[in-house]
C-alpha cells in the first residue's frame, strides 16, 4: 500500500506496492492523489522512499502493459499507451516543479521509470544498496516517462550514453562520484539522512526556496515531449510486444535487472 504521511510541515510518501512498487495504473494513481495533496498542503520539504526490502522501484508495470496489449493490433492500443504515458508525464512535470524541496531516499533497485521518478527529487540520498539502470533498451525501447532529458540536467552526455547503450548499473557510490546523488549512507539510513535535509531545507522561506528551484531547476519541456513521441513510435514494428511477451512469460524472481554494472 502506497501513503503518506505530514509531520512538522514534511510529507512523506511511502511506497509499498510488492513486488517493487511497479508504475502501472494504480501506482499512477497514488502518485496523482498525493500531487494533489502536496499541492493543496503546501509543506515546506517532501520526501520519497520505499519500504520494500528490494528497492526503491523497478520501473513501470511490464506485465500490466504486456496484458494491455496483448492481442491487439497497435493501432487500437496507441491511443491508450499515449493516454497513460501523458498522465505519467504531467504527474512526474508537477513533481519535478513541486515549490519545495524533494528529496528521495533511494536503496536496493532504482531501475527505468523508478529512476525517472527519482530524476524528478531535486536531491537524492543513496544507501550503499542503490543501484540506477535503465535497462529499457532489452526491450527495444528508450526511457518514455521523461529520464533522459531529466538525467541530462544532472550527467555528461557521455554516461548517458553508456548507460543507455549497454544497459549497465551505476552503483551509490559512482553515482555520487559523477554528481547524481547527493549522499551515500550507510545500508539502512537513507530514510534518516533524509529526515535530517528535509528538515534543514524547511528552516527557509518557502517563497526563496520556490525561487531558486525554479531557477536551477528548469524542467526540458521540449526534449521530454520528443522522448515521449519517440517512445511511441518504438511499438511501430512488434519488437517491443514481442519482448514484453518474453518478460510476462518469465519465471525469474526479478527479471528486470541487467546482466551487469559498473
Amino acid at each position: 500500500m502506497t501513503d503518506w504521511t505530514d509531520r512538522d510541515g514534511v510529507c512523506e510518501l511511502r511506497l509499498a506496492a510488492p513486488p517493487l512498487n511497479e508504475i502501472g495504473q494504480p501506482m499512477l494513481l497514488a502518485l496523482e492523489r498525493f500531487v494533489e495533496h502536496v499541492e493543496a498542503s503546501k509543506p515546506r520539504a517532501v520526501i520519497v522512499y520505499s519500504d520494500l526490502p528490494r528497492g526503491f522501484c523497478a520501473g513501470a508495470d511490464l506485465r500490466e502493459l504486456h496484458r494491455g496489449i496483448h492481442g491487439r493490433a497497435y493501432a487500437e492500443f496507441r491511443p491508450e499507451l499515449a493516454g497513460f504515458l501523458d498522465r505519467i508525464h504531467a504527474v512526474a512535470n508537477r513533481i519535478d516543479g513541486l515549490p519545495c524541496t524533494t528529496v528521495g531516499a533511494i536503496h536496493g533497485a532504482c531501475f527505468g521509470g523508478g529512476f525517472e521518478l527519482a530524476l524528478t527529487m531535486d536531491v537524492l540520498v543513496a544507501d550503499t544498496t542503490a543501484r540506477f539502470c535503465f535497462p529499457e533498451l532489452r526491450l527495444g525501447l528508450i526511457p518514455g516517462f521523461g529520464g533522459i532529458p531529466r538525467l541530462a540536467r544532472e550527467l555528461p552526455n557521455a554516461v548517458i550514453r553508456d548507460l543507455l547503450l549497454t544497459g549497465r548499473s551505476l552503483g551509490a557510490r559512482r553515482a555520487h562520484e559523477l554528481g547524481l546523488v547527493s549522499q551515500v549512507v550507510r545500508r539502512g539510513e537513507g530514510l534518516n539522512v533524509a529526515r535530517e535535509v528535509a528538515a534543514q531545507s524547511a528552516r527557509f522561506a518557502p517563497e526563496v526556496v520556490a525561487s531558486a528551484k525554479a531557477f536551477m531547476k528548469p524542467i526540458p519541456m521540449a526534449e521530454i515531449e520528443r522522448e515521449k513521441a519517440l517512445f511511441l513510435s518504438m511499438f511501430d514494428d512488434g519488437r517491443v510486444a514481442r519482448a514484453l511477451a518474453a518478460f510476462d512469460a518469465s519465471t525469474e524472481k526479478m527479471p528486470y535487472l541487467p546482466a551487469g554494472g559498473a
